[in-house]
C-alpha cells in the first residue's frame, strides 16, 4: 500500500495536523492496547469503539450472536461522528472496521481518517482472544470476524501493520510510518 502522510494538512499549508486514526482489525488483534499507546504518543484523545456500541449490540455479541450490518451501521456512523468531532485536536479510535463498506461509512463522517489494520496469524490472535478475561466479545465469534474481514485495499487511506510484536514496538513502527520526519511528535 502507498505510504500515507497523515501529519500534514491536505490543503498544502504545510503545518502539522493531529491525525484521525482508526486502529482496526479482528477481536484480539490488539486494537485497544495499540490504540491507547498510539494516542498517548500522538498526544491526542483515545476512543474505544466498543464503548460507542448501543447496549443492544453489546448484549447480542455477549450472547454469542454476530452483529448484522443493520446492527453495525448506526454504530459506525457514531464512530465516524465521534472522530469528526475531534478533527481539530486529532484522535485515535479502536474499531474493528472489518469490511470496506464499514470503513466507507466512517469516512463519510470523517473524511480525513486513516486506517491502520493490525495483522497477525489467525492462530496467534485466537490464542489472545482465548486468554483474555472480562471482555464482552466471546471467543466463539472470532471465526465470524475472520470470515468478515476484508483487508485494506491499495486505494483506501491507510496501511497494514504486523501486530505480532509487543505493543510498544508496534506503536514505534506506526510512529515511523504515519508521521513525516519533520513533524514527528517527540516522545512523552
Amino acid at each position: 500500500m502507498p505510504r500515507v502522510d497523515i501529519g500534514r494538512s491536505d490543503r498544502g499549508r504545510g503545518f502539522p495536523l493531529r491525525p484521525l486514526v482508526v486502529v482496526m482489525g479482528v477481536s484480539g488483534a490488539g486494537k485497544t492496547t495499540v490504540g491507547r499507546l498510539l494516542a498517548e504518543r500522538l498526544r491526542v484523545p483515545f476512543l474505544d469503539g466498543d464503548d460507542l456500541h448501543p447496549r443492544a449490540n453489546v448484549a447480542k455479541m455477549a450472547s454469542g450472536v454476530p452483529l448484522t450490518d443493520d446492527d453495525r451501521f448506526p454504530w459506525l456512523v457514531t464512530v465516524g461522528g465521534a472522530l469528526a468531532g475531534l478533527r481539530a485536536e486529532g484522535a485515535v479510535v479502536a474499531c474493528s472496521a472489518l469490511k470496506r463498506k464499514y470503513r466507507e461509512t466512517i469516512l463519510a463522517e470523517a473524511p480525513s481518517a486513516v486506517f491502520v489494520e493490525l495483522h497477525a496469524p489467525p492462530d496467534l490472535i485466537a490464542r489472545r482472544v482465548e486468554a483474555r478475561t472480562g471482555h464482552f466479545m466471546p471467543g466463539a465469534l472470532f471465526d465470524s470476524q475472520m470470515k468478515t474481514l476484508e483487508p485494506l485495499e491499495a486505494d483506501e487511506p491507510g496501511f497494514r501493520v504486523d501486530c505480532t510484536h509487543e505493543p510498544d514496538r508496534v506503536v514505534a513502527n506506526l510512529m515511523e510510518e504515519i508521521l513525516p520526519r519533520d513533524s514527528r511528535v517527540p516522545p512523552c
